[in-house]
């Protein structure tokens, strides 16, 4: 291998760094004693009732494209429905029509999940000819859901106002629209939210915040987000529905299904999610938020996936109070990349509070009789009607009981994780045909859950604070980030004078000072490493080494205690910026073309740090040496571990996250306490992948002697 001179050696710094700038340096430190990195991560973290919300889309529509299919992905992937769950026969039960004269009402449940209900009511216009639209409707969070009475003296307030023409409306606003939506000639599907009226068997926001559920993405959100697909399922395969012409429609934590299922689901033609989409408040339930959803994103964002689909929103006197000025021009940016800026529109009724009243309901009205190709005449006007009642609206009577294999949290959750476990194994490839849709499957979830990728040259922000020459070798620090990302890393890096264009990245819990003696010198193996020419990196990453205030401290990433997905929602775990620091440096240190190769090594509690990114690298590190020191992640008990990474035993624990790094040389130590299962996807997938040899597990840990020996093999 050749040897670089002296100037390519600096030439390699000025292009990892830039301009240096040195005075008797102390390259243990980038920043002064007492002073913390100026990293915008220290900040505070996002959280779901921020004033704002910002949100800037792509202005190129191959960039746009892109981007969507990623906020697909992570919709599913925060869901824990990536892959898909199989979608069995629904064999619905519809009973007891209720005559309304120009309108029927008939009730309707079917199991979304063996032993899990969807419940709800069918409004269908008295005389069908033909197929006809099909509008789905899920509902928010008003009390007694699709049974909501607001009582007289509420409903007179309401009339008083001017939110509604008719008592009816002012007291059954909800069972308003379906009725109108049907009286207009289409097939109207109002389902509940989970434990709200006859879908009584789990309640809402109960069974599914401890750290087993996290680990596994089972949360609320993707339960009602599962229930909206089977409920679209159910109401395309109506006969008289014509599955060309489908409306999807709800208010508040209906509105959020709504843009949920339109962005996913290619079947809806036309929506409108009343008082949700906003850069204000992104929706305050659990079955509103989960881990990964809004990372980079919000609701503007997930929205503008339905895009170029014609899409209107109604705001009021809420967080939606600002619709017009702050969402709808980003969502006409988005749309007007396909040329359909006029497909996309939003109101708000200041005069009201949040609602889905007479007023923003006729605004429905007009979108969708427009885009369903309804024909009516417009404006379409709100009409009286006869409410049904409670007992009327029921699904469940002495007739048709509830199925005796009805479920609840803890029963759902055990067929859950029993049917992830299945489909993971299913992904496990036999032969190298197989491994690619691996790599599909679990490397999509591993970059929503770890939110990175590698950084181009031209994203990396890197510069110099000390230098340090001496005869055989030159030291430097200073801080790398993200030219977007606001991260202001320090790290130190060690480059020999006889650089021959490999380097090591070496990672540890402790942070940059793995590769420094008790006097501030490199130490004993940093020195083997440079005499062989090898240039030597480390950094302090997320929290870790400077980001402390003293070498006491310990890493806190205040968790809700509520639950997780109103913190990972938002909020990259902490092991996720760790990982996303790694893939960060190696980024910067491939800045310059006289890197050659790149090893990484991982230890004390950064082994598993370094495996988890070594997935994300792909062709771009050489070899990889990492001490578990016995973790897995069935192992994290707290939601506030700061190991918690949502999804990871979906995913197969560490070994299933690792086998990403398939088939380049991977050397695992530590692995002596991790349990068999955790690391047996691992080595399946490198026995697929033909690179049986290019895997090594030891038992034992490593010691610095260890990672010198290994690397220089």
């Amino acid at each position: 291998m050749r040897t670089l001179s002296v100037t390519a050696s600096f030439t390699l710094i000025s292009l990892l760094f830039g301009v240096a700038t040195a005075a008797e340096p102390d390259m243990s430190r980038v920043n002064p004693e007492g002073q913390l990195p100026d990293d915008a991560r220290l900040g505070e973290l996002r959280n779901l009732r921020d004033e704002y919300h910002p949100w800037t889309p792509p202005t190129e529509l191959t960039a746009w494209q892109t981007l969507s299919k990623q906020i697909r992905e992570q919709i599913l992937v925060s869901n824990g429905l990536w892959p898909l769950p199989p979608r069995g026969e629904l064999d619905p039960t519809v009973h007891g029509v209720i005559e309304r004269g120009d309108y029927t009402i008939a009730k309707v449940f079917f199991a979304s999940y063996p032993g899990h209900y969807v419940t709800g009511n069918l409004y269908r216009p008295k005389n069908i000819d033909g197929p006809i639209p099909g509008v789905l409707c899920p509902h928010g969070h008003w009390s007694d859901a699709r049974f909501y009475d607001a009582g007289d003296e509420a409903a007179a307030d309401i009339l008083a106002q001017g939110g509604e023409k008719y008592l009816s409306g002012a007291r059954h606003h909800i069972q308003a629209r379906m009725v109108q939506l049907a009286r207009m000639g289409c097939v109207v599907f109002h389902y509940d939210m989970v434990g709200y009226s006859d879908s009584d068997q789990i309640a809402h926001r109960e069974g599914f915040t401890d750290a087993e559920a996290a680990l596994r993405l089972q949360n609320f959100m993707g339960l009602q987000t599962w229930n909206s697909l089977r409920a679209l399922d159910f109401l395309a395969s109506l006969p008289e529905v014509d599955s060309n012409r489908i409306g999807v429609t709800g208010a508040s934590g209906g509105g959020t299904q709504t843009f949920l299922l339109c962005a996913i689901d290619p079947r809806p033609t036309v929506a409108f999610p009343a008082v949700m989409v906003s850069t204000g408040m992104q929706g305050g339930c659990i079955c509103e938020n989960a881990s990964y959803l809004r990372i980079g994103l919000n609701n503007i964002a997930l929205a503008a996936a339905f895009a170029p689909r014609p899409m209107a929103m109604s705001g009021a006197d809420d967080w939606t109070i600002e619709i017009e000025t702050k969402g709808l021009p980003e969502l006409k940016q988005v749309y007007s990349l396909f040329g359909k800026a006029d497909l996309v529109d939003a109101q708000c009724f200041p005069q009201f509070k949040h609602n889905y009243n007479q007023v923003s309901r006729e605004y429905m009205y007009q979108w969708f009789n427009q885009h369903l190709d309804l024909g009516l005449d417009s404006p379409v006007a709100h009409q009286d009607f006869w409410p049904a009642t409670t007992e009327e609206l029921s699904v469940f009577n002495e007739e048709y009981p509830r199925p005796e294999d009805a479920t609840d949290a803890v029963g759902l959750r055990r067929y859950l994780t029993a049917l992830s476990n299945d489909q993971f194994e299913e992904l496990i490839p036999e032969s190298g045909d197989d491994v690619d849709e691996y790599r599909r499957v679990v490397g999509t979830a591993a970059r929503v859950m770890f939110d990175s990728d590698v950084p181009s040259r031209d994203e990396i922000d890197s510069e110099i604070t000390n230098t340090d020459k001496r005869d055989s070798y030159t030291a430097l620090n200073g801080t790398v980030g993200r030219v977007d990302g606001g991260e202001a890393i320090p790290w130190l890096l060690f480059v020999p004078r006889n650089f021959q264009g490999r380097f090591v990245f070496w990672v540890d819990g402790e942070g940059k000072t793995v590769l420094l003696n008790e006097n501030g010198e490199p130490s004993a193996t940093v020195r083997r490493l440079l005499e062989a020419g090898i240039a030597v990196a480390s950094a302090d990453l997320f929290l870790t080494g400077e980001y402390l205030n003293s070498a006491d401290d310990e890493a806190t990433f205040e968790v809700d205690e509520n639950y997780v997905g109103y913190t990972f929602g938002y909020n990259r775990p902490l092991l996720a910026n760790r990982i996303r620091d790694i893939l960060t440096i190696v980024g910067g240190i491939q800045r310059s073309q006289n890197v050659s190769r790149v090893d990484l090594v991982g230890t004390g509690a950064a082994g598993v740090w370094a495996l988890l990114a070594r997935g994300l690298l792909g062709e771009r590190i050489e070899q990889t040496i990492v001490d578990l020191q016995g973790f897995a992640f069935e192992k994290v008990r707290e939601t506030s571990d700061p190991m918690m990474v949502p999804g990871a035993l979906k995913y197969g624990d560490v070994g299933g996250l690792a086998a990403l790094a398939a088939p380049s040389r991977l050397h695992v130590s530590g692995i002596a306490d991790v349990p068999k299962r955790s690391l047996a996807p691992l080595q399946e997938v490198y026995k697929a992948s033909g690179a049986d040899g290019q895997l090594r597990l030891s038992a034992e840990g490593l010691t610095a002697s260890d990672v010198a020996e290994l690397l220089l093999q």
